[in-house]
């Protein structure tokens, strides 16, 4: 339970004793954000004790009274404004006028109780002031957040886009140094260098909008009957011609009911990240096995492969944004980073999860749940809360 700190400055000391006795372990119960304050309150007899007594302390709320012996609520209101202070003033008067309010309000007051008031009067003023100033500190802490990850985002973002145009940038000033002479072969494999290069690049852009989508929870869904094993049988042929030059095999099983109630450019994202993968970090001569298997309200997706594998430390971090595995074997691999997160936000579209096994040169399993009948609503709900979560982050 957080603590809302109050400092009380009236120059009669029976009302001191009254709002410290109403309020002193008072709990504020704040719906808005889900949780309650305590409020502990200390008391000044005048403006000026209260000026030296701020500075000292961390005060959250201030009750100040308008007439003071000394300097009015007034003046201690102006001399406040000029400090930078995440405080609110409620101001405590016996003229509940409307001159008084506006005064007060235009000093820099957040309200105001007129004298007398009973202890139910003042908690409820307590507790606006406390749940305005709670509200308002939490939407600066997301806001900061907000920044931060963005900052991060684009950081990260930044450092994946540089290393491949440098390297077109670089292969550009081969061909125009003409380095190659007439050699026509040489300037061949210059370009395809390039090319495979801003494949990367347009593979990146694509796994960054299939991200946003999701997680903007504003992607128009189709729900729609999708067959998986159609989805996967595309997904397979589609990386054949590829794994066929290295010699790699890819076999499809399947068992019980194979359709679900589902977008089907979300089950084909979660087809081409996983068995593309599957191809590109395997070994020469390796295979990759397909599995789907339909029980109840589930389908799962099997994909395992023959190739490097990962160590444990490997696999922990391999569904962040960005996460990528580096070493020696993947160095030439070309890949964003953001697939394997994109398959997991997807699985929990589908109040599914993903889980992995895997073993450094022998190779890594992949298996996926998924829910077998959903509604749009409930996938765009998961979708505003996978959202909610990473911006808070």
């Amino acid at each position: 339970m957080d603590t809302l700190s109050v400092l009380v400055v009236d120059d009669e000391a029976g009302m001191r004793h009254s709002i410290r006795r109403a309020l002193q372990d008072f709990t504020v119960r704040l719906p808005d954000i889900d949780g309650e304050v305590r409020c502990t309150v200390e008391t000044a007899e005048s403006g000026e004790d209260a000026l030296e007594l701020i500075p000292t302390r961390s005060f959250d709320l201030l009750l100040l009274d308008h007439k003071l012996g000394g300097m009015s609520g007034v003046d201690v209101l102006e001399e406040l404004g000029k400090r930078d202070l995440d405080m609110l003033v409620v101001m405590i008067t016996a003229f509940a006028t409307i001159e008084t309010a506006v005064r007060a309000t235009k000093s820099g007051a957040f309200d105001f109780i007129a004298k007398p008031f009973t202890p139910d009067e003042l908690k409820e003023t307590v507790r606006k002031a406390a749940s305005h100033l709670l509200v308002q500190r939490q939407a600066r802490r997301l806001a900061a957040e907000k920044r931060r990850v963005r900052f991060e985002f684009i950081s990260v973002l930044g450092h994946e886009l540089k290393s491949p145009l440098g390297a077109i940038e670089n292969y550009l000033n081969l061909l125009k140094d003409r380095v190659a002479g007439n050699d026509l072969d040489e300037y061949d494999k210059i370009i395809n260098r390039s090319l495979i290069r801003a494949a990367g690049m347009r593979k990146l852009i694509a796994d960054l909008l299939d991200m946003t989508r999701i997680e903007s929870g504003e992607k128009r869904r189709e729900i729609t009957d999708v067959d998986v094993r159609e989805v996967a049988l595309a997904a397979i042929e589609s990386v054949r011609p590829i794994a066929g030059q290295s010699g790699i095999s890819i076999d499809l099983t399947e068992s019980g009911p194979l359709h679900m109630t589902a977008d089907r450019g979300e089950i084909e994202i979660i087809f081409n990240n996983l068995v593309s993968n599957a191809v590109k970090y395997n070994r020469d001569g390796g295979r990759v096995d397909v599995q789907l298997a339909g029980e109840d309200e589930r389908v799962t997706i099997t994909v395992r492969d023959t190739g490097i594998g990962l160590t444990p430390e490997e696999a922990g971090k391999l569904f962040h944004d960005f996460a990528r595995v580096r070493n020696e074997k993947t160095r030439d691999i070309p890949g964003s980073g953001l697939g394997l997160s994109t398959v997991k936000k997807i699985a929990e579209l589908y109040q599914g999860e993903v889980t992995l096994r895997s073993e450094p040169n022998v190779g890594s399993t992949f298996a996926i749940v998924l829910k077998r009948h959903t509604n749009p609503q409930d996938t765009t709900d998961a979708a505003q809360r996978i959202g909610t979560v990473v911006a808070g982050n």
